[in-house]
């Protein structure tokens, strides 16, 4: 029983959310308890509004670092609060004041993600700040001080938490976030064991798109891993456990290059082996790594032994089968390039299990790789305005939902004002959380704010008609934020629930909560229409407006990766910074271009262009070509450097040449060049034999020569793909800045 008892507090404790939610709930209670305490139950609701957006505010960080963010938090909600209280008796003052204060926070997301969430915080504040005015009568007179004090006193108190928080438990975080990358890399390596599944005539084109997708997330989950440790090893590079996980996400890198290759066309080794095992072997070996990824994760959080011997002896069983095909070779010399390609794959699936096995012991494993990573903070002032000036442009993603927001907030004002003066400002607050940079976006939270609000409603009337007691009302405040801040990422309908709940238990305690039921009701019907509107019509950010320029930068990203490689080649293997880097670019370009993409889908049919479907045919050809640059890079040290290569290397050039021609025509909308003269050329020189004795050495330059076929062979497709992306009706140039760029 205690046994059991103790498993489920360590599970409970390996939850992302669960710390999060845990600070929330001390400072709720905290707040809650004081206000009892006082018989002062109206202060509650100033420290429940400060609590709740410090706890918006928070960045991922180490203690020192979130001790500076917090300083730099409580003085813009000082000064916001301020602002607010000083302009609140002149609305014309007022609407200025906020529409300017909405442009200027919102364009300081240009310079970091840190910045950007600090200053939609503070945004969030200042209609707390209107709100908690209104139920003091609209008026600022005889406590001016007193209610800026009690909202930035909430703030500072969570932050005191989150302070406390991260100096015991630094490393808790950074070992959820490896877990989570390790989780998101099993799920990508179960998709791509669907590829050998040795039957004919399926549709690959759509697994590929899946594969594409949960790609993404793994990127997505590479980067949130870098960011954690990187901001934990300043300062404290010898740190043992930190650089036991900066191995850890070294290795993961490394496990994704080489599950991301593609060796052959899977039709062709379908077609070939379809009466043989070795492709449900190559099946078994990745599902089984697979598992073996999302099990690396559960030990990595509850501090288990690691257990990878089904994919062991599945790696045996693909070697075997290998081995006899090897042997039927002589009746088959047809199959000579497709066993090179099995037996570099075999190669490949050789180190990625070497490399699991060193995970769960990194500490075990030699340290050669480059530890340093690269920073995309600002590295100075000037640094930081440099992005911001970069960014005032109609152009920019961030500029348009800059203004869109501004102006959405100043309209929302001015409603507030011509229908209902009181009540009102949950007008602000909807357009605050509900106007995103995309329409794609803003219709989910749209949908999903309004859903949540009304189901809210329905259950705060009856929690506070079913238990008039303060006391429970006040528990039930507390367990609803709680909730809020558990769910608000991943289901935010429960979130909206949740607070809406929360909003009504509270304001029920220095007032009527059911005199807020329909106010906030029309208010969120309101401030949604007001969203959706701002949305489309102010400089609207049409994903397909601007697809060609982020198709443009994964097509560039590409082509540097397969030259960083080819310099790979020439000078040895070493993973430093720099091929790190273009590695990493061109896998967070591929996860832009597919981002891009899901968001078209949920734009009104004229904006889709004709439709998607060309720009999915793109992100295809993109990623297969990823696939066969990853396999190149997989089996870099493969091959001795010798002067008898230089004119392969110099092809491949000449391929990653063809690739930035294709780039650089899609981003300035002319004609993609003709490159089928070019291609030819190419497939002559790679498909010639090495002139040397077979040995070891030419084996792998077949290997070698065979991926920059493939790689080749994508030039026309490419740029077949990108003609029609250019060919789409509603296709107009943007300035935007592309996503994908490093």
């Amino acid at each position: 029983m205690s046994d059991s008892f103790s498993h489920s507090l360590r599970r409970l404790w390996t939850l992302d959310k669960f710390a999060y939610s845990f600070r929330v709930f001390i400072a709720l209670s905290g707040a809650m308890a004081l206000s009892w305490y006082q018989d002062h139950m109206a202060l509650a609701i100033p420290l429940f509004l400060g609590i709740i957006a410090s706890a918006l505010a928070e960045t991922d960080d180490n203690w020192e670092g979130r001790v500076r963010a917090l300083l730099v938090t409580l003085a813009c909600f000082f000064v916001a609060s301020v602002a607010v209280e000083l302009l609140f008796p002149w609305p014309l003052l007022f609407a200025t004041g906020l529409t300017l204060a909405a442009f200027t926070l919102i364009m300081l997301g240009a310079v970091e993600q840190r910045y950007a969430t600090i200053a939609t915080a503070t945004l969030i504040l200042s209609v707390y700040s209107m709100i908690n005015i209104e139920q003091h009568g609209g008026t600022t007179e005889g406590s001016f001080w007193s209610q800026p004090l009690l909202l930035v006193g909430g703030a500072a108190w969570y932050g005191l938490i989150s302070v406390v928080w991260c100096a015991l438990f630094s490393r808790q975080p950074v070992k959820q976030s490896m877990a989570q990358l390790y989780r998101e890399l099993g799920e990508y390596l179960v998709i791509k064991a669907t590829f050998f599944e040795p039957v004919r005539e399926v549709d690959v084109e759509s697994r590929r798109l899946a594969l594409a997708r949960q790609n993404g997330r793994v990127v997505m989950a590479l980067n949130q891993a870098k960011e954690m440790i990187f901001r934990r090893l300043e300062g404290q590079r010898g740190n043992r456990k930190l650089n036991r996980y900066l191995r850890l996400y070294f290795i993961a890198q490394d496990i994704h290059e080489r599950v991301s290759a593609s060796h052959y066309p899977y039709s062709a080794l379908a077609e070939t082996f379809f009466h043989y095992d070795v492709l449900f072997r190559c099946q078994r070996l990745l599902d089984q790594q697979g598992r073996a990824c999302k099990r690396l994760s559960k030990a990595l959080l509850l501090r288990q032994p690691f257990d990878h011997g089904p994919s062991e002896q599945a790696l045996d069983d693909l070697r075997a089968s290998i081995g006899y095909l090897q042997d039927q070779d002589q009746d088959h010399p047809e199959w000579a390039p497709l066993l090179r390609s099995l037996q570099a794959l075999g190669r490949n699936l050789t180190t990625l299990e070497d490399q699991l096995a060193s995970a769960y012991n990194p500490d075990a494993s030699a340290d050669e790789k480059d530890p340093s990573l690269f920073n995309r903070s600002p590295r100075s002032v000037k640094d930081a305005w440099e992005r911001i000036r970069l960014n005032l442009t109609p152009g920019s993603p961030t500029f348009r939902h800059a203004l869109r927001l501004s102006l959405a907030l100043l309209a929302g004002y001015g409603v507030q004002h011509l229908i209902h003066p009181t009540q009102g400002y949950w007008i602000l607050l909807t357009t605050l959380f509900v106007c995103r940079p995309n329409f794609g976006a803003t219709r989910r939270f749209l949908r999903q704010r309004i859903l949540g609000t009304m189901i809210g409603l329905c259950l705060g009337w009856a929690s506070i008609s079913l238990f008039p007691s303060a006391l429970v009302q006040c528990l039930l405040s507390v367990v609803a934020g709680v909730v809020f801040f558990a769910n608000r990422e991943k289901h935010y309908v429960i979130a909206t629930v949740a607070i809406t709940i929360l909003v009504l238990t509270s304001f029920n305690q220095v007032g009527d909560g059911f005199d807020l039921i329909l106010p906030r009701l029309i208010d969120t019907l309101i401030g949604g229409l007001i969203s959706g509107l701002a949305v489309f019509l102010i400089l609207p950010d049409w994903q397909g407006r601007r697809l060609n320029k982020v198709a443009a930068t994964a097509l560039s990203r590409n082509s540097d990766y397969l030259r960083e490689i080819i310099h790979q080649y020439e000078t040895g293997k070493q993973d430093d910074l720099a091929y790190r880097l273009a590695r990493r670019n061109a896998h967070n370009a591929d996860a832009a271009l597919s981002t891009v993409l899901a968001n078209m889908l949920q734009e009104p049919g004229h904006y889709r262009k004709k439709d998607a479907d060309d720009g999915f045919r793109f992100l295809v050809v993109s990623h297969t070509l990823l696939g066969y640059l990853s396999a190149l890079g997989a089996h870099r040290g493969t091959l001795a450097a010798s002067a008898d290569d230089a004119p392969i290397y110099a092809a491949a050039r000449r391929v990653a040449d063809g690739f930035e021609a294709i780039a650089a025509s899609l981003m300035s909308r002319q004609q993609i060049p003709d490159l089928k003269d070019e291609q030819r050329a190419l497939l002559a020189l790679f498909e010639q034999e090495p002139a040397m004795a077979q040995d070891d050495s030419d084996d792998a330059r077949r290997v070698i020569q065979t991926q920059l076929l493939h790689i080749a062979r994508q030039l026309v497709p490419m740029s077949e793909a990108a003609e029609r992306v250019l060919t789409h009706p509603s296709g107009e140039s943007s300035d935007a800045p592309c996503a994908g760029q490093a």
